[in-house]
Order: C-alpha cells, then sequence, then structure tokens
C-alpha cells in the first residue's frame, strides 16, 4: 500500500492531485507566495535602521503551526502581526519608538 502512496507522489502539484484543490492547500500555497512577496521587500528595502523589523517579518513564517482550525487562527494571528512588523520595517521612525 505504502508503495502505491509513494508512486501517487507524482500527481503533486498536477491537475490531477485532487487533494491540492482543497480551500486549505489553496490557502497554503497563497502563504508561500506571500512569504516570497515579504521576502522581495525586505530585500529590496532593508537597512540598518528597519534590520530588527525585517528579521521579525521574516521569521513570521514560523508561528504558523498546526492543522485545520487551529492552523486558521494562528494563519490569523500571523497576519495580523504582519500588517504591523510591515509599517514598521517601512518606517525608520517607528522601528525607533518600537525600540523604547
Amino acid at each position: 500500500m505504502f508503495g502505491f502512496l509513494a508512486a501517487l507522489k507524482r500527481l503533486r502539484g498536477t491537475r490531477f492531485d485532487v487533494f491540492g484543490r482543497s480551500n486549505e492547500r489553496r490557502g497554503e500555497r497563497q502563504l508561500i507566495s506571500d512569504y516570497e512577496e515579504a521576502i522581495e521587500e525586505i530585500l529590496s528595502g532593508l537597512s540598518t535602521a528597519n534590520h530588527a523589523a525585517a528579521v521579525d517579518l521574516a521569521a513570521l513564517p514560523l508561528e504558523i503551526r498546526g492543522f485545520g482550525h487551529v492552523k486558521e487562527a494562528t494563519i490569523a494571528s500571523a497576519k495580523a502581526r504582519e500588517t504591523s512588523l510591515r509599517a514598521r520595517f517601512r518606517s525608520p521612525a517607528l522601528q525607533a519608538i518600537a525600540a523604547e
């Protein structure tokens, strides 16, 4: 049975991947593209003034854990934190206030 399942691994990411069409899997793929976008922003705007916010922003996906409703809750809290971290990253003045 495990050999059969291992052979089906080649179907992942194709149109024959029936589990890849679920809302949860679509959301996970969106999280990946959102993270890549955040890293691009960090790389293009990194300075010594916003380094701490950049580190926190890059480490944000580490907070997303669990399955089902637990994962949804951690994603919601991470997205809320991402908004404030992006604001700190974009504005070094906010960075100085947060350090105090």
